[in-house]
């Protein structure tokens, strides 16, 4: 009797730290806004909701338990059948990670890093699935205007480069016709009495001084 009472007080202490460690586990996930975390039944309906989905996707409980989870899909994606691939995948591998567009309830959109994970029962047949879901837009939105500004320093490193060349060209281009219109100065001096052969020079000249 003693034995089998031991036994059952062994009992009841490994239950209620158990059930504490659940507590404790819920309470940590309750307390974690940063990243939406909520369980799905095998079928996609939701079954749990976070204060993190809450303050990320914007509805409170009693307005999202029991919907689909491609609610929170834009309409390309659930055309294309994404939210059911995604669940198909991870319970075929256990585990579905992806980025994308998701909708807020407002209807605005936030660009997001998505984990499914299966969970499994004892027996092995599948009971539902873990989603998180962390909001990422700014870390988006951080990398495209890091590559903005690096396209547009490439811009300017290009218009500079093409502001030497052509300063170049344009500095030799002088000097060339600097040493025509010299020559042609002299040439006219030789040729002073040819009328029509002087008319030709000025024309030369005149033209050279356009291009310079």
């Amino acid at each position: 009797v003693g034995k089998v009472r031991v036994v059952l007080v062994r009992n009841k202490a490994a239950e209620g730290a158990v059930r504490r460690g659940e507590e404790q586990f819920r309470l940590l996930v309750q307390s974690v806004t940063d990243y939406a975390i909520y369980m799905v039944d095998p079928n996609g309906r939701i079954i749990s909701w976070d204060a993190g989905a809450q303050r990320i996707k914007g509805y409170a409980p009693e307005e999202i338990l029991g919907e689909y989870f491609s609610k929170f899909y834009t309409e390309e994606d659930r055309a294309a059948g994404l939210p059911q691939s995604g669940l198909e995948v991870a319970a075929r591998v256990g585990r579905f990670e992806k980025e994308g567009w998701r909708v807020r309830k407002d209807g605005t959109r936030f660009f997001a890093n998505v984990v499914i994970d299966s969970i499994r029962g004892e027996a092995g047949n599948l009971i539902g699935f873990a989603k998180v879901t962390r909001d990422i837009s700014e870390r988006v939105e951080a990398q495209r205007a890091l590559l903005e500004e690096r396209e547009a320093f490439l811009q300017s490193q290009k218009l500079e480069a093409i502001g030497q060349l052509t300063g170049g060209v344009a500095h030799d281009f002088n000097n060339l016709l600097m040493a025509i219109l010299s020559s042609l100065a002299l040439l006219r001096r030789r040729l002073v009495d040819d009328e029509k052969a002087v008319g030709l020079i000025d024309n030369a000249i005149e033209g050279a001084q356009r291009g310079a």
